[in-house]
């Protein structure tokens, strides 16, 4: 039985897009599926977010999959610069700059120098998604995490933000990959 966690992005919440599926598939097979309620766009900061993620240190261990969605990746390779974890699925993601609106609000999760060799030393598996239409991060972004991680992009045509308003109430594909790590 693994513990795994979904991290939403800006804005987000526990029951938007495909979390809940996920959540309902993965219980469905014995897992425990944590999405825990960041403060978002108030007191959206790095530290805050940490201080939450905190109350569920006793969930981690070298058999917890990660999954961020959109400002949680950024956010899931900070957690990794401090727990192990055994996969790591990273959607819709960015590192820097993503370009947007949203910047400012982000730049304490993303516009930094992450440790990279201790991600890698915490985490070994990952998968990278991405929209070759997603209205808000530019493929040139996670390319940046796949490099750094040397692993290839999943790109999936028409998947926009893989938010709800893309038609992102499940997510297959992702249900199909984590299933190989547990």
């Amino acid at each position: 039985m693994a513990n795994i966690f979904i991290f939403h992005g800006v804005g987000g919440h526990p029951q938007e897009n495909w979390f809940p599926w996920l959540q309902k598939e993965l219980k469905a097979l014995g897992h425990n599926l944590f999405i825990p309620q960041f403060p978002t766009p108030d007191n959206q900061t790095l530290d805050q977010w940490l201080n939450v993620l905190d109350s569920y240190q006793d969930k981690f261990n070298e058999d917890t999959i990660l999954i961020g969605h959109s400002l949680g990746v950024p956010f899931c390779l900070n957690v990794l610069e401090k727990y192990s974890a055994k996969a790591a699925f990273l959607v819709a993601g960015f590192v820097g700059k993503a370009e947007n609106e949203f910047d400012e609000g982000m730049k304490t999760f993303a516009q930094r120098e992450f440790d990279w060799k201790q991600i890698k030393e915490h985490c070994q598996q990952y998968k990278i998604y991405h929209s070759d239409n997603d209205p808000y991060i530019s493929l040139d972004k996670p390319q940046r995490i796949a490099d750094q991680l040397k692993v290839e992009i999943t790109v999936v045509p028409g998947a926009g933000h893989f938010n709800e308003s893309a038609g992102y109430t499940t997510f297959d594909l992702l249900l199909s990959d984590i299933e190989q790590f547990l």
